[in-house]
């Protein structure tokens, strides 16, 4: 991380205020124990801004995570303060306000802002993806309209593939894209929009051209463009402190000029946007687990059965250590794809949806045995454990379901096969 940087979530971090609710941030009562220190094997540059987003999170998010969630409050104020750790452009270059982070460096800032609250943390890794795209796709003039402004959050984006009728086959998607003179009209919709009505920039993959993935392109669509607008706010499961609506197209006027890159590129743009997205939402699954993780070790200390600790009952001693166990063997492969996907390795897209699959699904059973050993008060919304499992549910939906991961590493292992 450049100096600057760091020197930001230093005068930062030193004037984050201390107040928490104890139910909520009871992981940090007790140490992190060695065996699932997400700290083991950073540099100390990594470490150093490890801890500063664990502490953005542990007095600035989790405090509030209840409350975001239930009154469905999207935290514009407390993005853009940890924008101004430099996470509002993790990874976007940092001529145009980017920190310039590696997908490593990427990886660990997400699982301990999810600590705090798993849904805005998501949010903010959808919002970074997004920004990368501009900055990756995007030529000189779009990349310093659009980047500076995303990478304080002063400017808010959402990602807009998913259609009513096409989701997991997304290259089937209809929402046109029909050129007059120097425009693009848009007609169509998009659904599960994260950010839907409430963001300012939306990136857009429509049709310019035939079927399949080859006639596909990448737009930018402005908020108040004419044209645009959004279905009513859904109401979820969890993710509660972002909104979904859908995005609407009507004779939607964008100037050719908002197009990234070139007509036809538009699904390469999206499948590249969602390697690392796959990377992001896992790291969001991770810091979930690893808060629960600490949540039911503190509570199997603290609860008494029988007359003794429930962190005497062998039974739960064993799933406590298999949870252990899972959390550190879905951060040593998270962390591997994403050094993969920072090399370009030939490898990279088939761990990166290992990475996907593996983590977000055992991640959820981890979170979700923190519950059960929780009994009865695991279910009361008083308990963070049963927010992290209503809010990492959804992780093994999008950015491409897990059977959807399943048939993308089936295939590159089938391919190679001769």
């Amino acid at each position: 991380m450049a100096m600057g940087t760091l020197s930001r979530v230093v005068r930062l971090s030193s004037c984050i205020g201390r107040s928490r609710r104890l139910i909520f941030n009871s992981t940090q009562r007790r140490g992190i124990a060695s065996c699932i220190d997400p700290a083991h094997g950073l540099s100390d540059e990594q470490k150093e801004f490890q801890k500063m987003a664990f502490d953005f999170a542990a007095h600035e998010m989790s405090p509030h995570m209840a409350e975001w969630d239930e009154k469905e409050i999207f935290p514009v104020e407390t993005m853009r303060k940890a924008a101004q750790l430099g996470f509002g452009g993790i990874y976007v270059q940092p001529e145009v306000g980017g920190s310039g982070l590696s997908r490593l460096d990427t990886s660990v800032i997400f699982e301990a802002l999810s600590t705090g609250c798993v849904s805005t943390t998501a949010y903010i890794s959808i919002h970074n993806m997004c920004n990368w795209m501009i900055d990756t796709f995007g030529n000189t003039e779009q990349r310093e309209k659009f980047c500076p402004e995303l990478c304080t959050m002063d400017k808010f984006a959402s990602y807009c593939l998913t259609e009513p009728g096409s989701g997991s086959d997304a290259a089937s998607l209809l929402t046109t894209a029909k050129l007059e003179g120097d425009h693009y009209i848009l007609n169509g919709s998009k659904a599960f929009i994260s950010g839907g009505g409430d963001t300012d920039v939306y990136i857009v993959m429509c049709r310019t051209g035939g079927k399949g993935p080859k006639g596909i392109s990448c737009v930018v669509v402005e908020k108040d463009t004419p044209g645009l607008s959004f279905g009513k706010k859904e109401k979820k499961v969890g993710w509660n402190s972002q909104p979904t609506r859908a995005v609407i197209l009507e004779d939607c006027h964008v100037p050719v000029t908002n197009r990234l890159g070139q007509e036809g590129q538009g699904f390469n743009i999206a499948m590249r946007g969602l390697n690392g997205g796959r990377i992001n939402i896992a790291s969001c699954s991770l810091g979930a687990a690893h808060a629960c993780v600490q949540l039911a070790r503190d509570h199997l200390l603290v609860r008494k059965q029988f007359g003794e600790a429930l962190s005497n009952n062998q039974f739960l001693q064993f799933k406590l250590a298999e949870m252990a166990t899972k959390l550190v063997a879905s951060r040593l492969l998270l962390r591997e794809a994403a050094v993969a996907l920072q090399e370009s390795r030939s490898d990279a897209v088939s761990l990166c949806s290992m990475a996907k699959l593996f983590v977000t699904d055992e991640c959820f059973n981890i979170c979700n045995q923190a519950l059960q050993m929780h009994g009865g008060y695991g279910y009361l919304k008083d308990y963070a454990v049963q927010q992290f499992v209503r809010d990492i549910r959804v992780h093994q939906i999008l950015e491409g379901t897990n059977e959807v991961m399943r048939m993308i590493i089936a295939r590159s292992l089938l391919s190679e096969s001769g």
